[in-house]
């Protein structure tokens, strides 16, 4: 399940944080561009610390780290290699207002109204079987100091495996909801954006579908996120674009499986016909975009006919921590070789 069973586990010019959290915000590209951000390499210190630790010290996921660097070590980074930080990205294709989530990045992009500025924040969603699903809503009520209700299925799931939840868990360190909860509409409201006491689930398909985020994250959006904010959950392994200069990216991301013997690294992706249309213009790159789809290095590459496929990208010694082939038809797979939940 997207490389979950492997663990169970900028800076950017347009990059900020304040207020004693670390928030990351992006400068909203010009009108027709979709590409924020510059990709970082980081030179792993020889301090003991895995690979998780490095994707929070980013504020990143660590599938999304993964995805960027397939030959390092998933749990002990070595001492003195060089890691990319995927901290440049395509933003989804969807309006840029309120909440969106990409399940297939485990991002969500937060549009604060009124601001030239996204944030991004990595998150934990629905593991397999219990998946997160798509929809567009919006928020019905905010909780700070959430309890939680497991669902009967929830605990039923939970004395299977001799363990024995309360029917309400209350506010505090130990409940999974964290400290503070965004409830969603659609469902009947059982489901959240919410914190977490699993701070290691974030980056990773752990939940029961509900939407986890490191503390500090759940702590910014909370406090800038109204009552009746559009939420809108997308899942699109691969994101594309035309610059405005021209420039063409493509960024691909493994899929979510959907069950435990596919390889999300080799599993085939449903593509659009809007991205065959895409992959076939004169200005693309047809096999740069089918090497891309291979790779699923989860950062935009350039596959300009013209163009090499390399992305910049920005050395980082230190940083600062507060808390296969495209075919031609649409939905054609391109291979390469209340109570809630929580």
């Amino acid at each position: 399940m997207k490389r979950a069973s492997l663990i169970t586990l900028s800076l950017l010019g347009s990059l900020s944080a304040s207020h004693g959290v670390w928030a990351v915000d992006y400068t909203l590209p010009a009108p027709g561009s979709r590409l924020i951000g510059q990709n970082q390499i980081y030179t792993v210190p020889a301090d003991g610390k895995n690979l998780e630790s490095i994707a929070q010290r980013f504020d990143t996921g660590i599938l999304l780290l993964l995805e960027a660097n397939n030959t390092v070590d998933p749990l002990l980074p070595m001492p003195g290699s060089e890691l990319t930080i995927p901290s440049q990205m395509l933003l989804p294709d969807t309006p840029r207002e309120g909440i969106v989530i990409n399940l297939a990045e485990l991002r969500l992009y937060y549009y604060p109204p009124g601001k030239n500025i996204v944030q991004v924040f990595p998150i934990g969603i629905g593991q397999q079987g219990r998946e997160t699903p798509v929809m567009s809503t919006r928020i019905i009520q905010k909780i700070p100091n959430p309890t939680w209700t497991p669902t009967a299925n929830i605990r039923a799931r939970s004395l299977a495996q001799g363990i024995k939840l309360p029917a309400v868990i209350p506010a505090g360190p130990n409940n999974p909801l964290g400290r503070y909860a965004l409830r969603l509409e659609q469902g009947g409201g059982e489901y959240l954006i919410h914190g977490t006491n699993a701070r290691s689930s974030v980056g990773l398909r752990a939940s029961s579908g509900c939407m986890r985020m490191r503390a500090a994250d759940i702590q910014t959006l909370f406090a800038q996120a109204a009552w009746g904010t559009r939420v809108q959950i997308v899942n699109e392994p691969i994101k594309f674009s035309v610059e405005p200069d021209g420039r063409r990216y493509v960024e691909v991301h493994q899929p979510l499986s959907r069950n435990d013997w596919e390889d999300p690294q080799t599993v085939p992706i449903a593509v659009t016909a809007r991205f065959v249309q895409f992959s076939e213009e004169t200005g693309s790159d047809y096999n740069g975009i089918n090497s891309a789809i291979v790779r699923r290095a989860g950062y935009p590459v350039q596959v300009n006919a013209t163009a090499s496929p390399s992305t910049p990208v920005m050395p980082v010694q230190s940083v600062r921590s507060n808390v296969a082939p495209v075919s031609q038809a649409s939905g054609t797979l391109v291979s390469a070789s209340s109570p809630v939940l929580q």
